[in-house]
């Protein structure tokens, strides 16, 4: 890939029981870093609302944008680790969103499969934000919310047309003065982000059409 890696960092905003909703601060911070590791990206962060709407448009706006990765950054404040959401269901919760709207229907795509997962390696990122000093883990279960819904769209877009080639949605836990602080959980989603790269990069050396006898 000789141009620039594309690449859409989403957060989100306030909700109810989160006023402050730190993946949105963390996503413009990610954006703006230009370590040599991201060298050869090019770094977008959208702060998204928090509702059912957001959520459903959200595949037809990486279809416009045609990002080659997607890291998608929500809170989930119970949680203690990182956790990278490996699925996404065909179901939403009756929960308000930050609109106080609650979702038309329990399935998000009444046509659409019971599940999908993401399209990438979790081991490998969850390698990358463990040697950055986080705590992380594969999850099965982005639970009922918006999150589930943004990450239902964002990984059967990807499945369904290539586009974005990699789709991962991550939920951090509430940042604290440890070892979870805002600071670390950038530097591990800046792991993260460039253990993604070498992912892609690594899909697109696959797709290189191959030459007779090994010459151009």
């Amino acid at each position: 890939m000789t141009r620039p890696i594309r690449v859409l960092i989403t957060g989100f905003g306030r909700f109810p029981g989160a006023p402050a909703n730190p993946s949105g601060a963390l996503a413009k911070a990610l954006a703006r870093r230009r370590r040599p590791a991201l060298a050869g990206m090019a770094l977008r962060a959208e702060v998204l609302p928090t509702t059912w709407s957001a959520a459903a448009n959200f595949a037809a706006t990486l279809m416009r944008e045609d990002p080659d990765i997607v890291l998608m950054i929500g809170l989930a404040a119970r949680r203690r680790q990182v956790c990278v959401e490996t699925h996404a269901v065909n179901r939403a919760g009756g929960f308000p969103d930050a609109a106080r709207r609650r979702p038309g229907s329990r399935r998000l795509d009444a046509a659409g499969p019971d599940a999908t997962c993401a399209r990438v390696h979790p081991a490998s990122l969850l390698r990358a934000l463990r040697l950055a000093g986080v705590p992380a883990r594969a999850s099965r279960d982005a639970g009922r919310y918006i999150c589930n819904a943004q990450a239902y769209g964002a990984y059967g877009q990807a499945r369904a047309t290539g586009r974005p080639r990699l789709a991962v949605f991550v939920h951090i836990p509430r940042p604290d003065h440890g070892r979870l602080s805002m600071p670390a959980l950038l530097r591990g989603l800046e792991a993260l982000l460039v253990a993604l790269g070498g992912q892609l990069r690594s899909v697109t050396r696959n797709e290189q059409p191959s030459h007779p006898h090994g010459r151009a």
